[in-house]
């Protein structure tokens, strides 16, 4: 599966890396993901996302389900 923040949308992004003697060569900048099981209730289900790690610290101060509820409304959630 890709690697994709499946509420925020982060992906991965490219960027280089830069020696000592300044060459510069390609390397990609990979998101936190980590692999969650979130309870829905108004669902009365559970769901397994991937979810970078500061989008997780955004669910545990505003609750799943708001955090579910902008998203969708922004375009951004996977589920």
């Amino acid at each position: 599966m890709a690697k994709v923040c499946e509420i925020s949308g982060k992906r991965p992004v490219s960027g280089n890396n830069v020696s000592k003697a300044n060459n510069r060569t390609k390397r990609k900048f990979y998101p936190n993901l980590q692999k969650k099981r979130f309870y829905l209730p108004e669902e009365d289900r559970w769901v397994s996302i991937k979810v970078s790690t500061s989008t997780l610290r955004t669910i545990n101060k505003n609750g799943i389900t708001a955090v579910l509820k902008e998203a969708r409304a922004k375009g951004t959630a996977l589920i």
